[in-house]
């Protein structure tokens, strides 16, 4: 699964972000490297630091949000 390591990382590191809570931390594999303010400072360092190599980018979070997203896998008939 892609960025497994790096989400992992997230998860254990959780309690230790969370004064930073609605920043953006960078993450690359087990290592949390830094913390932005937007989402785009965040992306344009892990890419100047790691290229094309995996890394994540995500908001520090308290309570995560989920979304459901689904889609109809029979075909609708209309008459």
């Amino acid at each position: 699964m892609a960025l497994e390591t790096e989400l992992a990382t997230y998860r254990r590191e959780l309690p230790n972000l969370l004064d930073k809570a609605g920043k953006f931390v960078l993450i690359h594999g087990n290592d949390v490297v830094s913390t932005w303010e937007t989402y785009q400072d965040a992306i344009q360092e892990g890419y100047r630091l790691f290229q094309l190599k995996p890394f994540l980018v995500k908001q520090i979070q308290q309570v995560e949000s989920i979304h459901y997203i689904t889609r109809s896998v029979l075909p609708v008939c209309q008459s």
